[in-house]
């Protein structure tokens, strides 16, 4: 591997700078000071590594066994040794992030086994999958992992391309840095990656579809809870300029727009001109989650310009007032966001609260996918961490919704049936819904982990949970007496559930198909019209809060 050389000049906030040594870059990567993210000033020629460990770069043009005795600095021995961790912790990674995540090892041979994690060269982790997910969320996360374990000077490196980070850390008791990758060229990549056995987490901003799933069948069910985990949720945001005076959309009036059907804005009652599309890319899956949703089956529009980065896709839309995209929440920067509604279902702008209960209409959760066998000790460290009230807090932070649970006033639709309308009155609603699996009674892996949430949160509140009501819904499949009961029984299971934990619920009951949050016309609208609300009466919420105030008077 060859290096090349610079300095860096940010003398008033950098070490290195200030030590005025010179600084070696694996050639291939970005031209920034490890130390403080500046840009590098350019010093002498590319040298092997191999020599870089008893000579400083050479003058201009001249080579190092050449180069004038007078223009060359002898690096000293505090350098020598940080010199040779870097080209471990940074060097390393990126060779394995250039060729291991493309069914290429690093010794070159295709199909050859990755190396190992935890191996000589310290990579601890390898995430590949969501851009989404991958951009800035899992770095961070990352980040804060290490920082859990007792790590020092914890940073993020660029990768070989804007889409490939690495994060290191010294952990307690080594004197080198340990390295998480993270590989984010879409949804797809997570599962090939691990087919390939070149990650050990796989990312997704979709879930696992059934030829993924069958292809992974020998790490274990991979829709199992051992296998599948929630990090967050995220709403696909329709994203318009903001100079733009729309305020709603259809799901069918947007399927039309991305679809070409509908390409004036005159069409949709908003000014005029012909609608100009952004989306992104097919590896992506937040496009999976759009054309699942939104385009059931019917192609974009081939106009449409394409985006491998969520961040350039907004600020694409941001700039053109013709514009019209979609992209997960952390990233309408400076776009607008308008709301959907949807056949049956009243229009909802993605909030923290609609998109936490996954009421809005393109709520989409995002995935950690890890075999059923661990391939390390820091894979199941890292999920734990990630699903803590810790790593939700992380989630929330980088823009995501977190699945901490919240209290909110909710507002309560006018077409709610009355008895509803009655016990919600003095009732706060909890951040979240139970929802269950496809044709099963028994609640999702999303469910299970909420259970304990809502248990957690209760007990943090000092409260008994004498509180608590349940309500049950079913989508308009089948009889309305028959909705009736199954509704009711899914809000009975999930009172079971909370009475095992020790929580009671005050009221239980079901209200059929009532209250529909999406179409009942489409699998996924059935899917979220399947569910359990559960709120809290305020008069608990405010003995629980007096007896807070109590105890810290004593």
């Amino acid at each position: 591997m060859t290096v090349q050389w610079g300095r860096c000049t940010n003398i008033k906030n950098c070490r290195d700078a200030k030590q005025r040594q010179p600084i070696p870059i694996p050639v291939g990567t970005a031209f920034v000071c490890p130390e403080c993210g500046g840009a590098l000033q350019q010093e002498g020629a590319d040298v092997p590594s191999e020599a870089f460990a008893g000579a400083s770069p050479a003058a201009p043009g001249a080579t190092p066994a050449t180069a004038p005795a007078a223009r060359v600095k002898k690096p000293s021995a505090a350098l020598v040794v940080a010199v040779a961790a870097l080209i471990v912790a940074v060097a390393v990674p990126l060779v394995f992030l250039v060729t291991g995540f493309g069914g290429v090892s690093t010794w070159g041979k295709r199909g050859a086994a990755a190396p190992a994690p935890n191996s000589a060269q310290n990579i601890i982790l390898r995430l590949a999958g969501s851009n989404t997910i991958g951009d800035a969320l899992v770095p961070a996360l990352a980040e804060d992992f290490f920082r859990s374990q007792g790590a020092t000077d914890v940073r993020i490196l660029p990768g070989a391309s804007p889409q490939e980070k690495i994060v290191q850390g010294v952990l307690p008791g080594d004197g080198f840095p340990s390295t998480i990758t993270i590989a984010a060229h879409g949804s797809a990549t997570a599962f090939t990656a691990l087919a390939d056995k070149s990650c050990d987490i796989g990312m997704a901003s979709r879930r696992i579809k059934p030829d993924e799933e069958a292809k992974l069948s020998s790490l274990g069910d991979m829709t199992s809870a051992g296998n599948e985990h929630i990090l967050g949720l995220d709403g696909i945001a329709v994203i318009v300029n903001a100079s733009n005076p729309l305020a709603e959309l259809s799901k069918d009036q947007i399927k039309r727009i991305f679809t070409g059907d509908i390409a004036e804005w005159s069409k949709v009652g908003t000014g005029h001109g012909a609608i100009e599309i952004y989306a992104r890319d097919d590896k992506s899956g937040t496009f999976d989650s759009f054309k699942s949703i939104v385009l059931t089956g019917a192609p974009l529009v081939a106009s449409a310009r394409r985006f491998e980065d969520s961040n350039a896709l907004s600020d694409a839309v941001s700039g053109d007032p013709n514009g019209i995209g979609f992209i997960g929440l952390p990233f309408i920067h400076n776009a607008k966001a308008i709301a959907v509604s949807e056949k049956g279902a009243g229009a909802l702008k993605p909030t923290r609260l609609t998109v936490a209960t996954e009421d809005y209409s393109l709520s989409r959760r995002l995935y950690l996918y890890t075999p059923a066998t661990a391939r390390n000790k820091f894979m199941r460290m890292f999920v734990e961490f990630a699903l803590s009230k810790q790593g939700q807090d992380v989630v929330a932070a980088n823009g995501f919704v977190a699945q901490n649970v919240e209290l909110a006033s909710a507002a309560v639709a006018e077409q709610a049936p009355d008895a509803y309308k009655q016990l919600t009155r003095n009732a706060e609603r909890l951040s979240l819904d139970f929802r269950f699996q496809a044709g099963k009674a028994e609640q999702d892996n999303k469910a299970l982990a909420d259970l304990d949430r809502v248990v957690s949160m209760i007990a943090d509140r000092g409260s008994a949970g004498n509180g608590i009501l349940l309500f049950g819904f079913a989508d308009s499949t089948g009889a309305p007496e028959v909705n009736q009961a199954l509704s009711l029984n899914r809000a009975r299971l999930i009172a079971n559930q909370l009475i095992q934990r020790g929580i009671k619920p005050a009221v239980v009951r079901g209200f059929g198909s009532e209250l529909p949050v999406a179409s009942n016309d489409t699998d996924e609208g059935r899917e979220k019209n399947r569910r359990v609300e559960i709120w809290m009466r305020r008069t608990t919420i405010a003995a629980a809060a007096s007896a807070e105030a109590e105890q810290s008077h004593e």
